[in-house]
């Protein structure tokens, strides 16, 4: 448990410098695309990458964090316990397997403790082909003005309101409404942007730059926020093609692992959603045969996870509100993505070192 709790950080500062001297420890050599912003403390904030293997390794596995910052907390702790974990570099390294950790998808985020970038949007919802249309969702548009109220706490009736959608239409159509992704509202929740992100364009450079020569690759990218607390879903992040659904299930689905799920088929907790990050994959490493999954960790019930959403939001929009709702409405940020108790993290440690020995044997058949 030492080791466990010493791979996660309290800050976004103190998760950087521990991916950066645990891999130079490992003997890998890291590549820093540094952001043109600064933290909230202050300090430089960066997309880093390190490579255990050849480059020309044929068969890649990428390990992810920090696509929706604030969950970064759990990815990095996964990323450093991994490049400390002897067994775990012995096992890929003998397998021929090439592993790129990328740290901080985006930073900003996780530095400031938002989900979102610099630019307000969702990372995970901004790989699209923009144009002169882009997907609607009527349904946000239609609650956007309850979600962000003019104050916050929101006030009886504005919650009343949301209660009656809910009631009318059911939990899982008001997360579908609120987090598929809209593009008509650049000050509200789950915007996927109307050009690529810094992220986005930083994220294609790393993909073309390692992943270009490969023949296999897999990606497992590190998530929090659905399902019951501590348990990680493995949930299908390829196009809807039964070939790479069959691969995912037959490689992370044994084991005593939660069977693989798909937001295509409706077995996943996750929405469907659009503008999706791995669709990165398909244009910047067009050889490879890609199987690849989200491992999304729980921590609170999804209208709590919204509701601190909102908050954020809310405080992105109003940034003079007082220190004390200020700070409030961060530690709901945390919670609602982190699970800051050992019991979480070895929970977490536990299931993500299985996907990655599962992985690794996946690429090798």
């Amino acid at each position: 448990m030492t080791n466990i709790h010493a791979s996660f950080s309290a800050s976004y500062a103190q998760a950087r410098a521990r991916f950066l001297e645990s891999t130079a420890a490992a003997g890998m050599a890291v590549h820093s695309y540094e952001h043109p912003l600064k933290g909230r403390d202050g300090e430089t904030l960066a997309m880093d990458v390190a490579l255990d293997g050849s480059p020309d390794a044929r068969q890649l596995l990428i390990v992810s964090s920090a696509c929706h910052g604030v969950e970064g907390f759990c990815g990095s702790g996964v990323q450093v316990f991994a490049v400390r974990d002897a067994e775990w570099l012995a096992k890929s390294r003998a397998a021929g397997v090439a592993v790129l950790y990328i740290h901080a998808l985006n930073p900003y985020g996780f530095s400031w403790l938002r989900r979102t970038t610099h630019e307000n949007v969702d990372l995970n919802r901004n790989f699209q082909t923009f144009g002169p249309s882009l997907p609607e969702n009527q349904a946000y548009a239609a609650l956007h003005g309850l979600l962000l109220p003019e104050q916050w706490p929101p006030t009886p009736d504005v919650e009343a309101a949301i209660s009656a959608y809910i009631e009318t239409h059911g939990v899982k159509a008001y997360q579908s409404a609120v987090s598929q992704g809209q593009y008509a509202f650049e000050d509200g929740m789950f915007f996927g942007g109307r050009e690529p992100t810094w992220s986005n364009h930083t994220l294609r450079q790393v993909l073309k730059t390692f992943g270009s020569k490969a023949h296999r690759l897999a990606w497992i990218d590190l998530h929090t926020g659905l399902g019951p607390s501590g348990v990680g879903e493995r949930i299908f992040a390829c196009r809807d093609e039964p070939a790479a659904l069959e691969r995912a299930r037959a490689w992370w689905g044994g084991g005593g692992a939660t069977p693989v799920t798909s937001f295509y088929d409706g077995s996943s907790n996750s929405a469907r959603l659009t503008g999706l990050m791995w669709g990165a994959v398909y244009d910047e490493c067009p050889r490879a045969e890609y199987t690849g999954i989200a491992l999304e960790y729980g921590t609170q019930p999804i209208l709590e996870i919204i509701m601190a959403l909102r908050g954020d939001h809310w405080l992105h929009l109003h940034p003079d509100a007082a220190p004390s709702l200020r700070a409030s409405i961060h530690g709901k940020m945390l919670e609602a993505f982190y699970g800051d108790t050992d019991a979480w993290r070895l929970q977490i440690i536990s299931q993500a070192r299985q996907a990655l020995f599962q992985a690794v044997d996946g690429l090798g058949t």
